[in-house]
């Protein structure tokens, strides 16, 4: 954006660096020597490429700023600071401390022009890859001719520990398959890692390897060339087909005595190698947080054309919803997380005819109801489809020929899979899914814990949700999974018991403004018929809900998720008909629904003074003693499972209407 003056543009970098070293050391924690090794490429990006605005930084076509190395946020900071955006000085002297806005690794705030929450490598690389695939979808779906109304780059700088961790490869791998074009990646290679020179961990030919992905890869061997490093990113944007990793040789600590050494990376310089390295960049001693006024003058015209690039796009779309008032209404409401009008009705209400019918069945319905009238719902599953239920019927899918399918294949790829939806929500303007076996919740966990973290609509669906998947065996049968998410705060779990739970949950998720998890069946259940069961939909809604009683105060509760809720319903029956024990069925699909609703509607579910309670749930009984309190009992699984068919499996570890009769007379003393 701005034109190029070499002691002014060394002025500016060394005022990054510093700000940066400075709030380390007010901080007495973090790390100074990625933002002293790294600041030369992102001043380039923020003052040359990035196409941002502080005055309005949730514009629709803003370029998209990733740190995926986290661990240098003290250079995010200070960059945002000097751009204009929410963050004083008074902020960098108070980072990593208790309610700042300064935190020690980002954390997402869009109007402040953080993009992300990072830290843990190698989750902002695939999240980056989302965000690109979001743009690309939305561009080809509503720009039109002299109206690129969606058309902007995704930019990170990444470092030797992304690339390390696996995740990196599964995205890595999936954007080069997808020939994303807008993805540029500067790679801050400074050969070190915590535990020294990264040779002793690290020597692979990261330049072939990016290549074999199909990537466009360059090479800056000098990090402080910011001419090199310009260059490289101008031939990078003309890269349309390839994504671009920038390999831009830098030195970790640059210009303290700590350079190139492993102590500059997660600790202050210390007063004495600080003192020394202001020296070297001829700066003020005595001086912290100090910025040349040159140099704020300076930022200050790259504020003011940012102002103009984003002024330019605003008339833009002003002509653009002129001429096109329904792509750009339904554009808009994408972005705001406004559904479209009668987005619900052809969402299927089952009958006891339609059954019986897998949970991962009537989700595929129930997602392909959803679809057709919200054309942003978009997603997939890691090449378990035809399982997950997880296809939008007659769209295409997503491949580098066609940018504009819905249907996203991403491979056995699972922890790349769950942080590219993260990226795809927090791009804005589509809603995205993905789908695999709940047992494999493992192998994306990192992921979902972001998601939870930041707040971001992602949906998990995951199939094939407990001992019911049968012969597969014990590798493939999750016990602890549900426990281990349920612990996982701003998460929202949905077990649905039946087609029409399944119906209610798909409503809660799309219409959440934070992520959702269907843990759904492989096996069929039979259908709880709304004329029978007429407070489905409300009661799902609430967590939990009476859903069958006796018509009196009952004494005993037996409460259930899933594919157990149609085993209390049986046991019900013979406990009122041969113990005569009145006896109310809950259906609990949501822990955390639940426990958000006022206390007088959860007793009203579940009495206080009504002691005998039975939770039945084919998971560990972790946790469920909060639900069914001392004087009650859990039916659960607390050893992993075996291969045999789903039938005997529920028999064997005593998921039978005999075993909760047995257990519920003894606890009533009958």
């Amino acid at each position: 954006m701005s034109g190029s003056n070499d002691h002014l543009d060394e002025l500016c970098i060394n005022t990054i660096r510093l700000l940066a070293a400075d709030a380390v050391q007010q901080a007495k924690s973090g790390h100074p020597g990625m933002p002293l090794g790294a600041a030369p490429m992102a001043y380039v990006l923020w003052t040359r490429f990035m196409r941002q605005s502080s005055k309005n930084p949730l514009w629709l076509n803003r370029d998209r700023f990733v740190l995926s190395a986290g661990h240098g946020s003290a250079l995010l900071y200070s960059v945002l600071h000097l751009m204009g955006y929410d963050i004083s000085l008074d902020e960098l002297r108070n980072f990593r401390q208790w309610g700042s806005k300064t935190p020690g690794h980002p954390e997402v705030e869009h109007h402040r022009g953080i993009e992300a929450t990072t830290g843990p490598l190698g989750q902002g690389f695939a999240m980056g890859v989302g965000m690109a695939l979001a743009e690309r979808f939305l561009g080809v779906k509503y720009n039109r001719p002299g109206f690129n109304v969606m058309d902007h780059h995704v930019y990170a700088i990444v470092s030797d520990g992304d690339l390390m961790e696996g995740i990196s490869s599964e995205a890595a791998s999936l954007a080069g398959h997808l020939g994303l074009g807008k993805i540029v990646y500067l790679y801050d290679d400074n050969h070190i890692s915590i535990e020294g020179p990264t040779e002793i961990s690290f020597t692979e030919d990261v330049e072939n390897r990016f290549k074999a992905y199909e990537w466009h890869v360059q090479r800056v061997n000098d990090g402080n060339d910011i001419s090199a490093i310009e260059n490289a990113v101008v031939n990078a944007q003309k890269e349309t087909d390839r994504p671009s990793l920038i390999m831009v040789r830098t030195h970790i600590g640059f210009g303290s005595p700590k350079e190139d050494s492993p102590s500059a990376h997660g600790e202050p310089l210390g007063e004495e190698a600080l003192s020394i390295t202001k020296e070297n960049f001829h700066w003020p001693q005595g001086a912290r947080f100090y910025i040349p006024t040159n140099v704020s003058h300076h930022f200050q015209m790259v504020i003011e054309q940012a102002q103009q690039s984003e002024a330019a796009w605003q008339t833009l779309f002003h002509d653009y919803q002129k001429k096109f008032p329904a792509e750009a209404k339904e554009l808009e409401s994408a972005f705001h997380g406004d559904l479209p009008s009668g987005w619900d009705s052809l969402i299927p209400v089952f009958q006891t005819d339609d059954g019986p019918i897998a949970t991962r069945a009537a989700s595929g319905k129930v997602l392909n109801a959803l679809a057709e009238k919200v054309p942003w719902i978009l997603g997939g599953s890691a090449d378990l489809a035809p399982s997950n239920k997880t296809l939008i019927s007659g769209e295409k899918d997503q491949e580098k020929a066609t940018p504009d399918g819905r249907n996203f294949h991403f491979g056995v790829r699972e922890h790349a899979m769950g942080a590219v939806l993260n990226g795809m929500a927090l791009h804005g303007g589509v809603i995205p899914y993905g789908g695999t076996f709940l047992v494999f919740a493992d192998y994306m966990r990192p992921a979902i814990r972001l998601a939870s973290i930041m707040g971001v609509p992602s949906i998990f669906i995951f199939t094939h949700d407990s001992i019911g998947v049968g012969e597969d065996g014990p590798t493939h049968q999750p016990i602890e999974h549900l426990a281990s998410l349920r612990a996982m705060p701003n998460m929202t779990i949905l077990r649905p018991a039946d087609a029409n739970e399944t119906a209610a949950a798909w409503r809660i998720a799309i219409q959440s403004t934070s992520p959702v998890i269907l843990a759904l069946t492989r096996q069929k259940l039979p259908v709880l018929e709304p004329d029978q069961f007429p407070n489905i939909f409300e009661g799902v809604a609430k967590g939990a809900y009476v859903l069958s009683d006796t018509g009196s105060t009952p004494e005993l509760i037996l409460i259930a998720t899933g594919s157990e809720v149609a085993l209390a319903l049986e046991a019900q029956l013979k406990l009122v008909n041969e113990k005569g024990i009145k006896t109310r069925v809950v259906s609990m699909p949501s822990w955390e629904l639940f426990m958000k609703q006022p206390q007088q509607y959860r007793d009203e579910v579940l009495p206080p003074a009504i002691k005998a309670r039975i939770a039945v749930e084919a998971a560990a009984t972790f946790g469920w003693h909060q639900w069914v309190g001392d004087g009650g009992t859990v039916i659960g699984l607390d050893r992993f499972g075996a291969s045999a068919p789903g039938s005997v499996l529920m028999k064997q570890f005593g998921f039978t209407v005999e075993n909760v009769v047995k257990q519920a007379a003894a606890l009533v003393g009958k």
